[in-house]
């Protein structure tokens, strides 16, 4: 049974306890790129807002209605990821108008590469690349638009979680391949980015053999992995699950490797379902971390449906949901 989706086009009370004043977020981003190249060292004054985002638009779209202010104070006006895949047109154009946004802004954008070919096993979020050809040029075209910017970049939600739910072992065996190929494309053409490949929730995969999944996949070329992306484990089980995944890869393959986790949905937990469920509430807002995962980040965008189930059962993956905005913002 699939464990987490992922909305197909992109987009938490900010809690004073949860702040990071922006000298210390400041100082802590830079400290964990480092110094950088010349061009890229001005981005380190903290995450950006993507003006854009799906619950921005809808603001903009609905400024009478009586739940746009809360959306937009708990939100819209967020940092969060910026999903691209085969709705994006020019791929390398799309992402090199959002990183430079970004750079203006001296800001850290933060982007989902998602058009893995077989995606989502044809669940809410199918689609992506029609060919292994066509994903390798749309992958590089990625990177490139990228260039020298620093960037947060998560790789392919679920493309290995969902690696043998739905593939022959010809496919599996493509897409390791071009998820290695995808890790060696950012490496060459996107070095100042942050890159991470998906390794699914702690509720999924057992961390011996995500593990072996992360190496296949490339994981020694980037910077890291990501966890509970648009899924609603705590971080305290992330952080766990995350230093068994981590443990593994020492075990088996001599190297540890960072992570990120994804917080956007995860302030009340898992209720075991994973489809738009009730009850659900926003987590901490973009930020590093003092401990387990580097970074908290918000990458799938709240209030962006799951499918057309659970709370929200006519409203299509990727398509922005007041209801389920308010419902993240009041938790219930």
């Amino acid at each position: 049974m699939r464990q987490t989706n992922k909305a197909a086009a992109s987009m938490a009370r900010n809690h004073s306890r949860n702040r990071v004043a922006p000298a210390t977020l400041l100082l802590a981003v830079a400290a964990v790129f480092g110094s950088g190249c010349a061009t890229a060292a001005n981005q380190s004054s903290g995450f950006y807002v993507d003006p854009d985002s799906n619950p921005a638009v809808w603001v903009r779209d609905h400024a009478s209605d009586s739940r746009a202010s809360t959306i937009k104070t708990s939100i819209a006006t967020k940092p969060m990821a910026r999903w691209f895949g085969n709705w994006s047109g020019n791929i390398g154009s799309a992402v090199s108008r959002f990183v430079e946004a970004a750079r203006a802004a001296d800001k850290l954008p933060i982007l989902v590469a998602y058009n893995i070919t077989s995606r989502d096993c044809g669940s809410h979020s199918e689609g992506g690349a029609g060919s292994a050809e066509a994903y390798r040029a749309w992958i590089s075209s990625f990177a490139s638009g990228i260039g020298n910017t620093r960037a947060v970049v998560v790789i392919e939600p679920d493309a290995l979680a969902q690696l043998k739910d739905c593939l022959s072992e010809a496919k599996q065996t493509e897409r390791l391949g071009l998820l290695s190929y995808a890790a060696r494309e950012f490496k060459l053409r996107a070095p100042n980015a942050m890159v991470y490949h998906d390794g699914g929730n702690a509720g999924w995969i057992a961390a011996d053999e995500m593990a072996r999944r992360l190496n296949s996949a490339g994981l020694g070329e980037i910077r890291g992995f990501a966890l509970n992306v648009s899924n609603y484990k705590t971080t305290a089980d992330s952080n766990a699950y995350g230093a068994s995944v981590k443990a593994q890869l020492k075990s088996q393959f001599g190297y540890e490797k960072p992570f990120v986790v994804d917080t956007s949905r995860n302030g009340n937990g898992s209720n075991g379902e994973w489809c738009n469920p009730a009850g659900r509430k926003l987590g901490v807002v973009s930020r590093t971390a003092t401990s387990g995962a580097e970074m908290l980040l918000w990458v799938k965008v709240p209030g962006d449906s799951d499918g057309p189930c659970g709370i929200a059962p006519n409203t299509p993956a990727g398509t922005f949901s007041p209801d389920i905005a308010t419902r993240l913002i009041d938790g219930r």
